[in-house]
């Protein structure tokens, strides 16, 4: 028989177990939830990562991986730029530079003017073989054109003597040299020593092939120019001896009159002191005049 106090132990056991079985459902709800809370912090940050890396190319993904294993392309280094070839001067603004020349054998007559004269045109040599006109290259060699033009005023080649023929034949070289003043045209060894009393600087090397007519500078080195020149009448070969001679201007009257003096042949050059002078040529050419013709 059951009495009043087994009831309420009974009730109070009921209850108990009631409070328990609702404790643990809340505890294994709390539980439930911390795992999901849990796994999907871990899902958001791996794929956090997962993003990040890919973008800057540092992941597993193919993307990634390609990021990885392609350098970053770079803008192509432009070419150094090229040093600005210098502009020539212009003709109106060319200055000369002659050097005076004190010793030696010389015939003293002064430097031309440092401006040149850019108007002169032509060179007559009147010679005792008949004349050879000459016209000047001014635009390329301003200052040769001006020695000339100054010598001619001081009449420094009146009664000079060409003083050196060479044959292709006997030399590979067709020129007749002149404009020594001290020469004597007979093959001595001091023919082909003298000069003016200046030197200057060469003009337009190269730009010549020195074909039949060609007038150049005869030097003695580079920028020994002064008064002694040469015409060339056939070979001048330009591998062999180099284009180190200003050529001023160009025959256009006259190259029958160099080919005359050309087959009359040379003189055995005479010795003195143990050294060769120069093969004058047979037929004696002497210039006995010079004039100047300017532009108009």
């Amino acid at each position: 028989m059951t009495t009043g106090k087994d009831r309420q132990r009974k009730l109070a056991r009921e209850h108990h177990e009631r409070q328990m079985a609702r404790r643990a459902q809340r505890e294994a709800k709390a539980k439930r939830n911390t795992m999901i809370g849990s796994a999907i912090g871990v899902i958001v940050v791996v794929g956090g990562i997962v993003a990040a890396t890919t973008l800057l190319g540092g992941g597993d993904s193919e993307a990634g991986v390609n990021a990885a294993a392609t350098p970053t392309p770079t803008a192509p280094t432009a070419p150094p730029s090229p040093t600005p070839t210098p502009s020539p001067t212009p003709l109106d603004q060319v200055r000369c530079d002659y050097k005076a020349e004190a010793a030696g054998n010389v015939k003293k007559v002064g430097a031309p003017p440092a401006k040149p004269d850019l108007k002169a045109k032509t060179i007559t040599f009147k010679t005792s073989q008949g004349d050879v006109v000459v016209e000047f290259n001014t635009k390329q060699t301003p200052c040769t054109v001006n020695s000339f033009v100054h010598l001619a005023k001081e009449n420094f080649f009146d009664g000079t003597k060409c003083h050196r023929l060479t044959a292709s034949k006997d030399t590979g070289l067709d020129v007749l040299q002149c404009g020594d003043p001290l020469a004597k045209g007979d093959g001595t060894q001091q023919d082909g020593t003298g000069g003016p009393d200046y030197r200057f600087g060469d003009e337009a090397l190269g730009s010549s092939q020195y074909e039949p007519g060609t007038v150049a500078m005869a030097n003695s080195g580079p920028n020994t120019n002064g008064s002694q020149f040469f015409f060339v009448y056939g070979e001048f070969p330009v591998a062999q001896i180099g284009a180190n001679y200003t050529p001023f201007g160009k025959v256009v009257k006259g190259m029958d009159v160099l080919k005359k003096v050309a087959e009359g042949g040379n003189i055995t050059p005479k010795q003195g002191d143990g050294e060769q002078g120069p093969t004058p040529p047979k037929l004696p050419v002497e210039i006995k005049d010079v004039t100047i013709s300017h532009k108009s």
